[in-house]
């Protein structure tokens, strides 16, 4: 019996179609695992706020702040630039309970850090709702006597959140961290990206809200 040619074409087709078809299910199997491992694993992907949220949680001066605090703004990097020579700029995320609420700046006209220049982070604590209505009020400053704890490993934290005393070692899993307390419903609390920090002085720093 012969079988006529188009049934061998169509026969052929499929064959093809079915090939074609298992070499895509097996590249999928193959590459889940990688492409798994690049999203959990590449820098590029990272957060940087919740790098940041984590270096301060590492801290055991900080860490009950977390537990306690209405809410918190964070700036995962501050430093020199974006106005001029003698200028610190920011920008950041505020938090209640938890969730986002909106994006804020931070600007200085002079940079009050004894860290030659050294970027920080920075990270500040609202007690209750009260302080958090104060910051997110449309245009915050803080007075000229504010200052910050410094989270620094290895290095004396020898600034109070506006008067606190943090004579300990101070740093993220390192040695015994310092006391603090909020000063006026806010604690706040800055971090080194290299360098020293000695004191960490905060006044004149002035913040603009803007609500999600």
């Amino acid at each position: 019996m012969t079988v006529p040619l188009y049934l061998y074409q169509a026969s052929g087709k499929q064959s093809k179609k079915g090939e074609i078809r298992m070499k895509k299910n097996w590249f999928l199997i193959l590459a889940t695992p990688l492409i798994m491992t690049l999203i959990v694993t590449s820098p590029v992907l990272a957060d940087p706020y919740t790098n940041t949220i984590e270096v301060y949680k590492k801290s055991e001066t900080v860490k009950p702040f977390f537990e306690n605090a209405y809410g918190y703004a964070v700036f995962p990097t501050v430093g020199k630039g974006g106005i001029g020579i003698g200028g610190a700029f920011g920008k950041g995320r505020v938090y209640r309970k938890g969730t986002v609420t909106g994006s804020v700046s931070l600007i200085k006209a002079t940079i009050g850090f004894q860290l030659g220049g050294q970027a920080f982070s920075e990270i500040i604590f609202f007690e209750d709702e009260r302080a958090y209505d104060d910051f997110t009020s449309g245009n915050f400053e803080f007075d000229a006597t504010a200052s910050a704890v410094a989270i620094t490993a290895g290095v004396q934290a020898k600034a109070g959140t506006e008067g606190t005393t943090a004579g300990a070692s101070a740093g993220p899993a390192t040695g015994k961290q310092a006391p603090s307390k909020y000063r006026k419903g806010m604690a706040v609390f800055v971090h080194t990206k290299g360098g020293l920090m000695y004191e960490a002085s905060i006044g004149g720093q002035k913040f603009n809200f803007t609500p999600n």
